[in-house]
């Protein structure tokens, strides 16, 4: 039993299918800005290094840095 932190980056992406497609970075530094993020977003979507079933990358989402914190309450007794 313990309390944990988590950080993650989650980069959002619009398809060319009219869908989203999220890449989830752990532990990014702190203090990142805006501008940084998307420019290795916008380097991502014109590389076109990743295909979706709704097809290729054409735009930038959302940009999120999410902090979660788990209090484990229980943990099963080991056999």
């Amino acid at each position: 039993m313990a309390i944990t932190n988590n950080r993650v980056l989650r980069l959002t992406f619009t398809t060319a299918g009219g869908k989203t497609l999220a890449v989830t970075v752990p532990n990014p530094k702190t203090g990142l800005l805006q501008a940084e993020v998307m420019a290795v977003m916008n380097t991502i979507i014109t590389s076109d290094i990743f295909l979706t079933s709704s097809g290729a990358l054409t735009g930038i989402r959302d940009i999120k840095v999410v902090d979660t914190t788990t209090d484990d309450l229980y943990d099963p007794p080991e056999a």
